[in-house]
């Protein structure tokens, strides 16, 4: 499996500026207050310093993160993508047969998922067993509870306008 992350030059800018951001702003800022917990005395029971240690910690986390996915992006050209099968940054209107009902689907990279309203990740099982479809053609989408059946009822696409 490819450790590629999809994402428009949109989305990169927006995680390198969140990366620095992070980086240059809030880093030293918890830097200072381990400094100023640590001038206290006593570290064993300083509740203050363990704190602001665990925040640098998760903080260094998210940053890694970040700075992981920027090193693993394949940015995606939006006039590239074709319009007539889904593909990255697709919006999926798909007929789920087992239920007869209509649901939407964005397929975003990552970071950029939220699932409360309905943009998943490419890189999921319905992603990948959405990509290719045409407007009329089923997809059987093995997932953990078993499988889905949907029908492509429309497919659109509403790329965020690009930055340089």
């Amino acid at each position: 499996m490819s450790n590629l992350i999809p994402m428009t030059r949109t989305a990169y800018n927006r995680k390198k500026k969140e990366a620095d951001r992070m980086d240059n702003e809030e880093i030293p800022l918890i830097a200072e207050k381990i400094g100023e917990a640590r001038a206290e005395g006593d570290l064993k029971e300083n509740a203050e310093y363990h704190a602001q240690r665990e925040a640098y910690a998760h903080l260094q986390a998210r940053i890694g993160k970040i700075r992981s996915d920027l090193a693993n992006a394949m940015i995606i050209d939006p006039s590239t993508v074709p319009r007539d099968e889904v593909a990255f940054g697709a919006t999926v209107t798909v007929k789920d047969l087992d239920y007869d009902d209509e649901e939407d689907f964005t397929l975003v990279g990552s970071g950029d998922e939220d699932y409360d309203v309905g943009k998943i990740l490419i890189t999921s099982p319905i992603g990948k067993g959405l990509l290719g479809k045409k407007i009329g053609e089923k997809a059987e989408i093995e997932v953990p509870k078993g499988k889905l059946h949907f029908e492509i009822l429309n497919i659109a696409y509403d790329f965020e306008e690009e930055e340089e």
